[in-house]
């Protein structure tokens, strides 16, 4: 009995150990995702939101980060960068630099991040201005009233009541801000407590249509072709099956690289967003798990791909090739406050780091609404929005264009799609806590919505349409 008992002593012990060896593993495999996660969201809201930063930590990273109750920060406001901690042992910085924003320390040392070259560093940057005296969109007036263009105000306010109402302390919605543009016209907004029209937002996932419009600007500039095999360094290998992957299967996410879409440690996606240098390697050397054209699978390293692709082209001309993103694209249509984030590498964040105010989130949705036109001038190519909206085929609702989201609905049954009360040609850019830019062309539509919501069940894009169109005239 007594040799059972010191055997049975033994394999717990070994188990306790095996154990405590697997836990300190696993934190120092997460814990660099939690301290990630924490500098970089802060440091964006901090100095490109002006917001508070407690108020940030306990209203938007707590309720996303389980990982967060273990983590202290400080903020540097003479060298603009955030430090977070967790149990003394794990850190993470991220730094703040004018011109391209927060950029997370990864495989790099601070004074070689500060020393890039690829954003006009050392240049103020003064955008396009707009006149107060002149409407939105050519200028920075507000919302013109309703009723002029047909629209029942009364219907309008409902739906932003309801836009911004809590189903309940359970299931919080927090919706920040709210725009709504009708025929061209900014007809109402809404913002909560803390946040106004002066405030740049961050767009997460909306980002991948940023770089949508990149691409379509250089494909109408003949600098890029959709059904040419994608100019991937890692795939250039004759034997490489990856090198006929073409920019169009990049942009429908029909590539077949694999790559876990999944926000948790030991995951692809919060491994590249929160431990990687150069993003866009991260998600080229990922093999292909089936062939091009047979699945559909949202990546965010495929989008990161594509920025890189977009990077290079642009390099071209200019080593400081966000003069090209900003000139190309973001003054152009008057999307003064966007600024688009780099990775460690200098590559703009394709997939998820855009911020801009939603006035300016609203110009680029009319900018799809106008079939690429502003001002009387294309900025996309022809073409370019029926190409972004046209399904992907392996989409199963299909809910996916070119990094876009769509509303078309099954092949063969429209009415199984994403948004079953709103109208078939709707399409959105989405981003992670239900950040929207909807177009809706048949009702001369864009819709904007930014909101903290941490449960998605809270947030109802179907009934948001629904509301906004009972209020449309006719």
């Amino acid at each position: 009995m007594k040799r059972g008992v010191k055997g049975l002593l033994a394999v717990m012990g070994v188990l306790s150990i095996g154990l405590a060896v697997a836990a300190v593993w696993f934190l120092a495999q997460a814990m660099p995702i939690g301290t990630g996660y924490v500098a970089k969201y802060l440091c964006t809201s901090t100095f490109i939101s002006n917001r508070d930063p407690e108020i940030v930590f306990t209203e938007d990273i707590k309720p996303v980060n389980p990982l967060a109750k273990f983590v202290t920060w400080d903020i540097n406001a003479d060298r603009q960068s955030v430090t977070a901690t967790a149990f003394k042992v794990f850190h993470s910085k991220a730094i703040y630099r004018g011109g391209c924003g927060c950029t997370l320390m990864a495989g790099i040392v601070e004074e070689e991040l500060r020393n890039q070259r690829f954003y006009r560093p050392g240049e103020a940057y003064t955008p396009p201005s707009q006149s107060t005296a002149l409407p939105w969109p050519q200028g920075g007036g507000g919302a013109v009233d309703p009723a002029a263009l047909g629209v029942d105000p009364g219907k309008l306010e409902q739906a932003l009541d309801e836009a911004f109402a809590e189903p309940g302390p359970e299931n919080p919605r927090k919706t920040r801000a709210v725009a709504i543009v009708f025929d061209g016209q900014l007809i109402a907004e809404r913002y909560a407590p803390g946040f106004g029209p002066e405030m740049p937002i961050l767009g997460w996932s909306m980002s991948k249509s940023i770089t949508n419009a990149l691409v379509g600007i250089l494909v109408r500039d003949g600098k890029l072709a959709l059904k040419d095999p994608a100019p991937v360094p890692e795939w250039q290998s004759p034997d490489d099956p990856r090198r006929n992957i073409t920019l169009d299967q990049l942009l429908r996410m029909s590539s077949g690289l694999a790559f876990e879409e999944v926000y948790k440690p030991l995951a692809d996606a919060t491994d590249m967003l929160f431990g990687s240098n150069d993003f866009a390697a991260f998600a080229a050397g990922k093999a292909l798990e089936t062939a091009p054209e047979e699945t559909w699978n949202y990546s965010s390293g495929t989008a990161n791909i594509i920025a890189r692709v977009v990077r290079h082209e642009a390099e071209k001309e200019a080593v400081d090739y966000y003069r090209f993103i900003r000139e190309a694209l973001f003054d152009r249509i008057g999307m003064t406050s966007a600024i688009i984030e780099p990775d460690p590498s200098g590559t703009f964040v394709g997939s998820s780091y855009t911020v801009a105010t939603v006035r300016d989130w609203a110009r680029f949705g009319l900018l799809y609404l106008q079939d690429g036109m502003w001002n009387g001038e294309r900025v996309l190519p022809e073409g370019w929005v029926d190409y972004t909206t046209t399904p992907t085929p392996k989409a199963p609702k299909g809910e996916y264009g070119a990094l876009f989201w769509l509303n078309a609905g099954a092949p063969g049954n429209p009415d199984n799609r994403l948004w079953p009360h709103a109208p078939l040609d709707a399409y959105a850019a989405q981003g992670f806590q239900e950040q929207k830019v909807i177009v809706i062309p048949s009702k001369k539509l864009v819709l904007v919505r930014f909101g903290a919501t941490a449960p998605r069940s809270a947030w109802d894009t179907d009934a948001f349409i629904a509301d906004v169109i009972r209020a449309l005239p006719g």
